[in-house]
């Protein structure tokens, strides 16, 4: 039944606009204006971003935030043997990723995907940079994880690696997510 309400309510702008309310969360513009979304996890990827999640945006830029961290502190599935990415506030760190143009419908398309409204991420609005370091205001995801880093799984960490590489990402960044250890 929830599936339904879910799909139900992404389908129609004033439904979302009272559930998002309902959450404490404000949906902003109209079904057809554009968006900018940040992703730092797996839909950075092609497959994930454009096949699984059906998403088609106007454009995209190699972006970043800055004053947050990229963090893998939430329970994913299997418990225990993943975690997916999140990001925290950090005043020193920055996090690389992929901004999408999306419109407002795709976007409730992709909080849907995500679980948004509910209890896991929540919307947050960021000022990122693109690769010309121009401003762009944008929607990421943050929820609140765990005190502890857990590991990802290896196909999902492989995700945000290949989706790094193959959108361009610097490779100090590239770096970064070599090293992150996989849960066996």
């Amino acid at each position: 039944m929830r599936k339904i309400w879910r799909k139900l309510t992404a389908r129609s702008w004033l439904l979302s606009r009272w559930r998002y309310k309902l959450h404490g969360l404000e949906l902003r513009g109209r079904p057809g204006d554009a968006a900018w979304y940040f992703a730092y996890g797996s839909n950075m990827h092609e497959s994930v971003f454009l096949e699984r999640r059906g998403m088609r945006p106007r454009e995209w830029r190699v972006g970043r935030i800055r004053g947050y961290r990229l963090r893998f502190n939430l329970d994913g599935r299997p418990l225990g043997k993943a975690a997916p990415a999140n990001i925290c506030v950090d005043p020193d760190a920055e996090v690389w990723g992929v901004l999408y143009r999306i419109t407002g419908r795709d976007m409730l398309r992709l909080d849907a995907s995500e679980g948004v409204p509910g209890k896991r991420y929540r919307p947050i609005f960021v000022v990122a940079e693109d690769a010309d370091s121009q401003p762009v205001e944008a929607v990421a995801y943050l929820a609140q994880g765990n005190e502890k880093d857990g590991r990802p799984s290896l196909r999902y960490i492989s995700l945000l690696r290949e989706g790094a590489r193959s959108r361009g990402l610097p490779e100090t960044w590239l770096r970064l997510l070599d090293s992150v250890e996989h849960a066996e």
